[in-house]
């Protein structure tokens, strides 16, 4: 069999397209989602092996922002099916992870080409229908970012490969990089396509075979990666997609002996509760699995008073509202000088009056729906109570509207109480909630920096904006473990794979950086081998004689 030492294409970030009135790639996007729009309701099955599995049980796909619309159903899956997708995988798992990773990164590369090609406007389409993103936001997700965790994750398991330990007179080590012993269960959130894709993807690239479960108002776009991984090459088995509910999945998943590693994005709660039931059955595994999580965030603005005004009120209406601030990473309290306050304030009303709302049809909409009527519900009950505290007031928007879609207008909260509700618990919506502070002294700068750290259980994202590098360098070393990617001068939103690999602490997650190296060898056992080149032959060491 021959052999050789790979170099894989260099990654470049994929570059994002404009959309710009006139352009070619606006034309097409539009165009194609108004096909998906307009197409007779589509059925998503399970992919469960080579199989493509439906029940009796359809839950219907809506887009948020207009939810009488059905663009189609998908199976809802019982204990059976996760059971026959586990079983699936690791009938799979012998020849997959005897692949010689080339193989691997060969059919990985390919869907990174496909998504960033001849997929790029149908992901981005059925991103923008199912959850509700506008298309800049559907590019550097679904587009973008998926093909940069594709084309980087082939890279860093080749620099990976490439960490070899030394060798003394006589001996050769090497460093076998094997996939773990078992599956890995990958369960993924609404909010990114990208993400949905990667978690079962970078997993696979390492030799491991997954079982996957999508969020349920993501299947429509889910539909569309596992649609990319078959074309990609991805074989039957290695990648599993149940649709069921999560409780129905853990209670298979996490009593299964060969169960090796979640890879999780979603709730805080929900990962502390899966890892306590990873815990209760450690006896049960064959190894000890690995458990990955990025979870929740309340993600800070500090200003000093050297602030640049423009560019903090662009930051905070970017980083809180692009895509109804439902990012994890979206700035949802901010901190700002009493002296800047009022141009702070007057500034955020002129821009904010400018935004328009509706469906992401309309390419000059801002700001579209919400996922679903939970999260509208769970929203509205925070700007609700906004309006009804004595220590907060609703200053900006604060208007709801499901009669059609779940829209919700930007909101500015404007609270007199640094513990305030909305300063501490994650929303996930577009409110942003500011608490204006004494700025007469640097003392009290430096008292903020101490509230700011303690406020939330979170430290996933925080920017902290001033023109005094003092400022900026105390802020540094006070915030150390306040956010795992820190901005300065910039919005605590939109990291770049390979550029600001992402992920927090605290009750953010285990901060395993998706996108860069360290991820990866999360996916991996490695195996070290020592080959003696001529064996000794007696026992006798030379302090003997």
């Amino acid at each position: 069999m021959p052999h050789g030492t790979f170099n894989v294409p260099y990654p470049i970030n994929e570059p994002v397209l404009s959309y710009a009135p006139g352009s070619a790639e606006r034309e097409e996007l539009l165009s194609t989602y108004r096909a998906l729009y307009n197409q007779k309701p589509i059925e998503v099955p399970m992919y469960i092996g080579n199989q493509r599995l439906t029940t009796a049980d359809k839950k219907v796909m809506s887009p948020p922002h207009e939810h009488g619309k059905v663009l189609g159903h998908f199976s809802y899956g019982t204990s059976e099916h996760v059971a026959m997708a586990i079983e699936s995988a690791l009938e799979a798992r012998p020849a997959w992870s005897a692949l010689a990773w080339e193989h691997r990164a060969a059919i990985f590369l390919k869907a990174a080409d496909l998504v960033a090609g001849p997929y790029r406007a149908k992901i981005n389409a059925a991103t923008m229908l199912s959850q509700g993103k506008n298309c800049f936001q559907a590019e550097i997700d679904a587009a973008c970012e998926f093909a940069d965790f594709l084309r980087f994750n082939v890279f860093f398991a080749q620099e990976l490969h490439a960490q070899q330990p030394e060798s003394s007179d006589g001996i050769w080590n090497r460093v076998e990089y094997r996939a773990l012993e078992g599956f890995v269960f990958a369960v993924t959130p609404f909010n990114f396509t990208a993400i949905s894709g990667n978690l079962p993807a970078v997993a696979a690239m390492m030799g491991n075979v997954v079982v996957w479960k999508p969020s349920d108002t993501q299947v429509y776009s889910a539909q569309v990666i596992m649609e990319i991984f078959q074309e990609a090459g991805v074989p039957d088995g290695v990648i599993n997609m149940v649709t069921c509910d999560g409780p129905v999945a853990g209670d298979v998943v996490f009593k299964h002996p060969a169960f090796a590693g979640l890879h999780f994005t979603g709730s805080t709660g929900v990962f502390r509760h899966l890892w306590k039931t990873i815990g209760e059955n450690l006896s049960t595994y064959r190894t000890y699995p690995r458990i990955v999580g990025e979870t929740g965030g309340k993600d800070f603005v500090v200003a000093h008073k050297s602030a640049h005004v423009e560019a903090l009120v662009t930051a905070l209406i970017r980083g809180a509202f692009e895509f109804q601030g439902q990012k994890c990473s979206a700035a949802s309290r901010a901190y700002i000088p009493a002296s800047l306050w009022p141009e702070v304030l007057e500034t955020l009303k002129v821009e904010m009056a400018t935004m328009s709302m509706g469906s992401p049809e309309d390419f000059g909409n801002f700001v579209n729906a919400v996922i679903d009527r939970k999260a509208f519900d769970k929203i509205q009950g925070y700007i609700a109570h906004a309006q009804d505290a004595d220590d907060a007031e609703v200053v900006i928007g604060g208007g709801c509207d499901d009669s059609i879609g779940y829209f919700i207008e930007p909101t500015v909260v404007l609270t007199s109480n640094p513990h305030y509700k909305s300063m501490v618990e994650e929303i996930f919506g577009p409110v942003l909630t500011v608490y204006v502070y004494d700025d007469t002294s640097e003392q009290s700068f430096d008292e903020l920096l101490t509230l700011v750290d303690n406020t939330s259980e979170y430290a996933l994202t925080g920017a902290v904006f001033a023109q005094d590098r003092y400022a900026l360098d105390l802020a540094s070393r006070r915030l150390e473990q306040a956010a795992g990617n820190f901005y300065l001068n910039d919005k605590p939103t939109g990291a770049v794979v390979g550029q600001q690999p992402f992920g927090g602490a605290r009750g953010s997650g285990t901060n395993d950086k998706a996108g860069s190296a360290l991820n990866l060898v999360r996916w991996v056992s490695p195996r070290t081998i020592k080959e003696a080149l001529v064996s000794p032959t007696n026992y006798r060491y030379p302090f003997l004689g």
